[in-house]
């Protein structure tokens, strides 16, 4: 017996020996590991949560449902352990309540902050008759120079951003040759007052234009529209009652003017700078966990842009030129990547993101709009850029289906934002847009015309 016992008390030859030390610091990992799954399960129930219960209530809703579900589970589990026992399956609520609390309280004024006055030029605020409330800059006609008798309308891109300081110095440059112009930030951007989330569409966009134009007290006025401005503009066209009021329109880079425009098969210009130029730096919203949950469920279509969660004040408030991440770097040419200019101030910068989805969200659900735009007889201009981040066919579509684009101008050597204060790009764009308000010679050769389109997207990839 006693030599039985002590054999089996010996470790056979080969046989592993474990440490006690080492059998309870892996027993302890296996629990972090646990834990850790457990605040990982939390956090998750409670994004699905805040997707289904679309915010309400800030966050609070799903918040304690989720604390809710989790002290019960615990409860559960800790039922017939002593009562130290107990305690250890309410860590990872704990944990999971600090870490999803954070996405329910703000960080940031819940009431609108508009930026403060701009330096260089006095902003008004017009009430339009459709009964937005717009931010307005006039830049009159420099006197040394022949003064146009029709004023320019300046529509910028977005939807719904503040007009950046780059674009104001283009403005002035226009302005320097004789030009009257206006510019306004269309409603809830920049020092626009916010609509209802519901009232935001495209078509409001339009009736905002013509009414603008109207409120120039000046008859007609021409009209240059970048980006998600020239959709605003070439939307304008097909409908008679603004189109009315335009003498000529300049679409410069339009985005998608319909729903099977938006839909259609994506082509790009040349490579641009996204994901070759140094990240942008500056705070970011989306460091912070109400804000990246919140932009982030919208963009997924998992929120809704008048969400429970965050605020359309307080969404504007909180978002950045930053948080534009690669946005920006696409608006520019591969070679242009590391002298990227800065756009916009910190304090000047605006951008409501969710009207921005909103809007874009009523372009994509909007039947098409070429049988009205094939009856369009205000003569336009179509610019294209060459380093495009725009789809090809966004623009190609526009010169297909509206019969009055008199001449298509392809930009060489810039990307999507054409004007941008880089070697002459600024000269080369006013001259363009100049030349054909003046009806005088293109600079640049007519290209693409029509009868160039299917050559033009073989050829231009």
């Amino acid at each position: 017996m006693l030599i039985t016992s002590f054999q089996n008390s010996v470790p056979k030859l080969g046989e592993p020996t474990v440490p006690p030390s080492v059998i309870r610091c892996l027993r302890l990992v296996g629990r972090l590991l646990a834990a850790t799954a457990a605040v990982v399960g939390l956090v998750a129930v409670f994004l699905a949560l805040i997707a289904a219960t679309d915010g309400a209530g800030s966050g609070l809703a799903a918040w304690s449902a989720t604390v809710g579900i989790a002290a019960a589970a615990a409860i559960w589990r800790g039922r017939r352990r002593s009562w130290r026992g107990r305690i250890v399956p309410f860590l990872p609520v704990l944990v999971a309540a600090a870490l999803t609390l954070s996405v329910c309280v703000p960080t940031v004024p819940t009431t609108r902050h508009h930026p403060p006055a701009l330096s260089f030029v006095t902003t008004e605020h017009w009430r339009l008759s459709t009964g937005s409330r717009v931010a307005v800059y006039h830049y009159p006609p420099a006197a040394n120079s022949p003064r146009q008798r029709v004023p320019l309308v300046y529509l910028n891109g977005g939807p719904v951003r503040g007009i950046s300081v780059l674009d104001h110095r283009f403005l002035q440059r226009l302005a320097g040759q004789g030009y009257d112009v206006y510019a306004y930030e269309q409603a809830g951007g920049g020092r626009s007052d916010l609509l209802p989330m519901d009232q935001y569409s495209i078509t409001r966009s339009v009736h905002d234009l013509g009414a603008f134009v109207s409120k120039v007290g000046k008859g007609r006025a021409d009209v240059l529209g970048f980006s998600s401005g020239a959709v605003v503009l070439t939307r304008a066209l097909a409908d008679p009652a603004v189109a009315d009021r335009l003498r000529r329109a300049v679409i410069a880079e339009p985005g998608p003017m319909d729903g099977p425009t938006a839909r259609m098969a994506a082509q790009k210009g040349r490579p641009s700078a996204r994901g070759i130029a140094p990240a942008m730096t500056g705070p970011r919203s989306t460091r912070v966990p109400r804000y990246a949950v919140a932009f982030g469920l919208m963009r997924l279509g998992l929120l809704s842009p008048d969400n429970g969660l965050v605020g359309q004040a307080e969404g504007d408030n909180a978002f950045t030129a930053a948080d534009l991440g690669s946005d920006t770097a696409s608006a520019y040419c591969a070679r242009d990547a590391h002298r990227i200019p800065v756009e916009d101030t910190e304090r000047n910068f605006s951008f409501s993101a969710a009207a921005s989805l909103r809007i874009q969200q009523t372009i994509k659900d909007s039947p098409s709009i070429a049988p009205q735009l094939r009856r369009s007889r205000t003569p336009a201009m179509l610019m294209m850029a060459e380093c495009s981040s725009q789809v090809r066919q966004w623009q190609t579509t526009v010169l297909a289906d509206d019969p009055a684009i008199r001449r298509t101008q392809y930009m060489p050597g810039v990307g999507h934002h054409m004007w941008n204060g880089l070697g002459d790009n600024d000269r080369r764009a006013a001259a363009v847009i100049t030349a054909f308000l003046q009806d005088k010679p293109a600079p640049l050769p007519d290209y693409p015309t029509r009868a160039d389109i299917p050559a033009f997207l073989r050829d231009h990839k």
